[in-house]
């Protein structure tokens, strides 16, 4: 275990508080924070968005500094923002066989520093986090696409719940059993049998995150800090494109790491060209023992056939569905619909999708609406909340990649365009490329081929079906066949919502029902809201959740009789 000194803080004892705040919350699922999400100067500071934005600019166009990284040489500049800012970062090298040796070197003192220490460690290295938020924002916004109120939002603040939220879990379930335990069996005859004995929570190994383009760190914290935590080193392998936020966070934790007294080498950036496709060779290496995975569904699918030495952890695509049967505001229903299609674009795995609607309409405070109506008054409530394009700007970001933009030229191919996407000229990056939402009209029996696949980005289809029981049916086989992150239900019968909860466990999807205010389906909040599910095949993991920590450690016990004095009076 690593000596407390002056020169090394006790970040357990300075964060303990926090950590059994945390652990509370998972239980109660109450809202908490420790982390506020509005990026403003009475909460972070006078100084620190000039500060965090300067810091962002400074890095442009140099290398990323990680002093004492493992490997040699550098890898070129892959980045290049949405919004048209060249960046031209540079960062170091580093071998597949070099990246994990260096891990396996480290990890032999914080295997023996225990829980509470490590928890300690990580809820510093997330206080740090926090106070860059700032700057870890300017990367999210050029690197991802989202508008700057996102990105420091589900960037930063977030991004660090949800880290937190796994420290919680993790630091919880390898204190579920003590340390020690005196065992002692009576004997019929003579004294009893007695023992000593220890448990001690043991890492499973190398822990690999490959992170995605899109929410490198509010997708890739849960995983970074539960191998942490629970005794493992973390090779971090982020997307090419994506690379700034997570280097950043890793220079973070390598320099609390050091600060306590351990290897920072427990924390490793393995950073890459698009070409070296390093992620394959690194989730097959035999010491590589758990992998954190957020994206295609193609790779996903690859990582969990034959990643076999590992325990694997998924996030993928899903088919997400709203079933449409019945409103009493149908405005606030529009709204709030037309505000998650809008939301980044719809580059969230957490977007819906598939609205599904009885071809004949629903009852709305409006009267009835056909589904043709439906979608109309759908458009139109798209075109007022992007109609102004400062607004526009702030809500949909720009598009993250040219796969996006084809998949939405492919989509307008397809049915009846309701509403054809636009572009928005971005009052301050006009090099920026925006594109409003495509939403399309299809029929349930006739276009199968179409709505069962995803289609990430910024496209929808409102799909007329024979009855609301047709949708729900719908709802229930696609999305056990195909997976879903979310699925949300409107409805002003409790029969049907008890139904559309009956396919949802069915289907094995989380639900939201009647959401027509400032809650919407593609958001979720930490220590309450969990965010995919293993039930589907959208996903192989929970964030965050027990089953999330624990194939991440093993509890090993030692045995030894106990001293023969002690063993008389036990």
């Amino acid at each position: 275990m690593s000596e407390i000194t002056p020169e090394r803080p006790d970040f357990f004892l300075q964060h303990r508080v926090l950590l059994e705040r945390a652990v509370s919350a998972t239980t109660s699922r109450e809202h908490w924070t420790p982390y506020p999400e509005s990026p403003s100067t009475s909460i972070y500071g006078a100084d620190a968005p000039a500060n965090g934005e300067a810091a962002f600019r400074a890095q442009v166009g140099t290398p990323f500094e990680l002093p004492g990284h493992p490997g040699s040489g550098e890898v070129p500049a892959t980045e290049t923002s949405p919004y048209g800012l060249p960046l031209g970062i540079t960062y170091p090298r580093v071998t597949p066989d070099e990246a994990v040796a260096a891990a396996k070197a480290a990890t032999g003192a914080w295997r023996a520093a225990g829980p509470d220490t490590r928890a300690g460690v990580a809820a510093e290295i997330l206080a740090r986090l926090n106070a860059a938020s700032f700057e870890i924002a300017h990367a999210v916004q050029h690197t991802t696409g989202q508008a700057f109120v996102m990105a420091f939002q589900a960037g930063g603040p977030h991004a660090q719940d949800r880290g937190l939220e796994a420290v919680a879990y993790a630091w919880a379930e390898q204190k579920r059993h003590p340390a020690s335990a005196r065992w002692a069996k009576p004997q019929r005859k003579g004294g009893p049998l007695a023992l000593d004995k220890t448990f001690t929570p043991v890492g499973r190994g190398v822990s690999l995150l490959i992170a995605c383009n899109t929410f490198p760190t509010w997708n890739g914290y849960p995983g970074l800090f539960a191998s942490l935590v629970t005794g493992n080193p973390v090779i971090v392998k982020p997307h090419p494109a994506a690379v700034l936020p997570l280097a950043i966070t890793v220079r973070t934790a390598r320099e609390v790491l050091a600060e306590a007294g351990f290897d920072p080498d427990l924390v490793i950036l393995a950073a890459e060209r698009p070409e070296d496709r390093t992620a394959g060779a690194l989730a097959l290496h035999p010491d590589v023992r758990i992998i954190d995975f957020t994206g295609s569904t193609e790779f996903g699918d690859w990582l969990e056939a034959n990643a076999r030495q590992a325990v694997v952890h998924t996030e993928k695509a899903g088919l997400n569905t709203v079933v449409l049967d019945s409103t009493d505001d149908y405005r606030g229903l529009l709204g709030n619909l037309a505000f998650s299609l809008s939301l980044y674009s719809g580059q969230m795995c957490t977007t819906p999708q598939n609205l599904l609607i009885p071809r004949q309409g629903i009852a709305t405070d409006q009267g009835a609406k056909s589904a043709d109506e439906f979608a109309a008054d759908l458009a139109a409530a798209l075109d007022k909340l992007l109609g102004d394009p400062a607004r526009a700007a702030g809500t949909l970001g720009a598009i993250v990649n040219d796969g996006v933009l084809k998949r939405l030229e492919q989509a307008a191919g397809l049915g009846r365009t309701a509403r054809p996407s636009a572009p928005v000229d971005h009052p301050e990056y006009p090099e920026a490329v925006v594109r409003t939402p495509l939403v399309v009209r299809l029929d349930a029996e006739a276009d199968g081929d179409a709505y069962t696949r995803e289609w990430f980005g910024p496209v929808s289809f409102v799909i007329g079906t024979d009855s609301t029981e047709h949708s729900l049916e719908i709802f229930r086989t696609t999305v056990r066949e195909h997976g879903a992150l979310t699925a949300a239900v409107h409805s002003t019968s409790e029969a049907v919502l008890a139904a559309a909860e009956e396919a949802a466990l069915d289907a094995g999807v989380h639900i939201s029902e009647n959401l027509t205010g400032g809650v919407f389906v593609n958001q979720s909040a930490a220590f309450s809201d969990f965010h995919g599910s293993a039930a589907n095949p959208a996903a192989s993991a929970t964030l965050s959740d027990p089953a999330f920590v624990t194939g991440r450690f093993a509890t090993l016990q030692s045995r030894r009789p106990a001293p023969a004095e002690e063993a008389a009076r036990a």
